[in-house]
């Protein structure tokens, strides 16, 4: 008989629940192997990115080998078809981790980031996209921080990798706080901040645009930087039901502990908002629940 955390029995469970076995199983059936299939994605794509940033080429065999050692039973065939989906294989259109996308036919621009001191607030904002995953599904955070004080300004989640994702993230920094005309904003070559509506608006209140080399996520550090303290403090130790939960979640992360809370050994062991007070000059900070709609 299926056993349920605790060892609860499932007739059990159905009579103080008040719902029929067969709406149980119903249930059950319906959620479980989508919940399922995206775990072991996760865990695939877990692997792919680690084994990237030691310098391998994770090809399928590696993959399996891996996913074995932490406990995983899934044969190659699954394995050579999830990585293709999601394009881990290079054969299709991207879908979750590999979310810069820089085949496009919008300009790029140099990295006027490279080697820059930083010295003050609103000199240079960095831009990222992640994936985020849910029980069933993955969706896509967007954020934009400030590099001198690590802060984050603006950020929005969706399930779409369209340019609007990483639009409204900005769009929400800029409400945040003013900007100066020449501050910079730097970002990989991906779509969305290459489009012409996202490219617009930084013209628009004044920023110098600067963007990562193809292939060269270190040239992004702090935004890297970012993204691994976000997976490893929040999203890794949940497990999201659905977007709204997801959407409430990182936001009390990043308001209340990222923002507010956690110390930063490069701010002199201060979060960001007291270094940002400390050194001066701090931009206006958006009533709770501001960021998101």
């Amino acid at each position: 008989m299926m056993q349920l955390e605790g060892k609860l029995e499932i007739v059990r469970a159905c009579e103080l629940a008040q719902v029929s076995r067969a709406g149980f199983y119903r249930e059950y059936v319906g959620h479980a192997p989508r919940e399922a299939e995206t775990a072991v994605r996760d865990a695939i794509q877990r692997i792919v990115i680690e084994g990237r940033e030691q310098g391998q080429r994770m090809g399928w065999r590696p993959v399996q080998a891996a996913l074995e050692r932490l406990g995983w039973v899934v044969n190659h065939k699954r394995v050579q078809r999830l990585m293709r989906e999601d394009n881990l294989l290079g054969l299709r259109k991207r879908r979750f981790v590999l979310t810069t996308d820089s085949s496009h036919p919008y300009g790029v621009y140099p990295n006027l980031a490279e080697g820059l001191t930083l010295t003050r607030l609103n000199q240079l904002w960095v831009a990222d996209i992640t994936y985020i995953r849910l029980r069933e599904e993955f969706v896509y955070l967007a954020v934009i921080l400030d590099a001198f004080s690590r802060k984050a300004l603006g950020w929005d989640l969706e399930d779409t990798l369209e340019a609007r994702l990483a639009l409204r993230a900005l769009e929400r920094a800029l409400a945040a706080r003013a900007v100066a005309p020449g501050i910079m904003h730097h970002s990989d070559q991906g779509v969305q901040y290459a489009s012409k509506e996202y490219v617009e608006k930084l013209l628009e209140h004044g920023f110098l645009i600067s963007m990562s080399r193809k292939a060269s996520p270190w040239e992004n550090a702090r935004a890297e930087s970012f993204i691994k303290t976000l997976k490893a403090e929040e999203v890794y130790l949940r497990n999201y039901r659905d977007q709204e939960e997801a959407r409430q979640s990182i936001t009390h992360f990043l308001e209340e502990v990222y923002n507010r809370k956690r110390l930063h050994s490069s701010l002199g062991y201060l979060s960001p908002e007291e270094f940002e007070l400390q050194s001066g000059g701090e931009g206006p900070t958006p009533a709770p629940g501001g960021v998101w709609p």
